[in-house]
């Protein structure tokens, strides 16, 4: 996604001139962001976009405000995330593939993945999570199947997952089938593909990282 491609895909927004306005204020006086972006789902809707899909029209104003931004995209996305709502929040997440931030934006994803929000979780697992590194990676993984996040969200999962995800998702397994309980059909599918291709250690479920069985 870009926000070229945003923008196309906004431009049947109730109210397009207030969007150009508001883009064109926060490039000219960052500090306004704010504002502009606490109103961005009143006077654009929350309604998905067809032509970007998996995007409503909030996210994709929001993440346009902030590609606006000249300077700073980092604190301005800290900040607006900080004080923001739910919504907010995950416009924020979304946004951040887009934005000159390199990594900067990491601590925010880690806040995203202790909540027990879980569309906060899956906003914080598309491509902008290339930048979590593999344990923590591992642990939000594991994550999405405890809280019920389909692991169609995460963003290259197959490519990512390792011998390590293999073992956490083997001691999950067993963890929930000698309680009785299910094991989500994608992470059997996931675990399946892994051992297909590749030895898993024995494992124990103290393998299972203790802050993931709390979730």
């Amino acid at each position: 996604m870009t926000p070229e491609r945003l923008r196309a895909a906004l431009r049947g927004v109730p109210d397009p001139e207030w969007l150009d306005a508001a883009i064109e204020r926060v490039a000219g006086e960052p500090a306004t962001i704010p504002r502009w972006f606490a109103a961005a789902a009143r006077r654009c809707g929350r309604d998905p976009l067809p032509d970007a899909p998996g995007w409503t029209a909030d996210e994709a104003a929001r993440a346009l405000l902030l590609a606006a931004l000249p300077a700073d995209h980092a604190g301005h996305a800290a900040d607006v995330y900080r004080h923001g709502d739910a919504a907010e929040k995950r416009a924020v997440l979304r946004a951040l593939p887009l934005l000159p931030v390199g990594a900067a934006g990491v601590p925010l994803l880690h806040d995203a993945i202790r909540t027990n929000d879980t569309r906060l979780l899956a906003a914080a697992l598309g491509p902008y999570a290339r930048h979590l590194d593999p344990a923590a990676w591992r642990q939000a993984v594991l994550k999405c199947v405890f809280v019920g996040v389909p692991l169609a969200v995460v963003h290259d999962l197959d490519a990512r997952a390792d011998v390590e995800l293999a073992a956490m998702l083997a001691a999950l397994a067993a963890e929930r089938r000698a309680a009785g309980r299910d094991v989500p059909a994608d992470a059997a599918a996931l675990l399946d593909r892994l051992t297909a291709t590749t030895a898993s250690p024995a494992v124990s479920p103290a393998a299972v990282p203790s802050d993931a069985r709390k979730a």
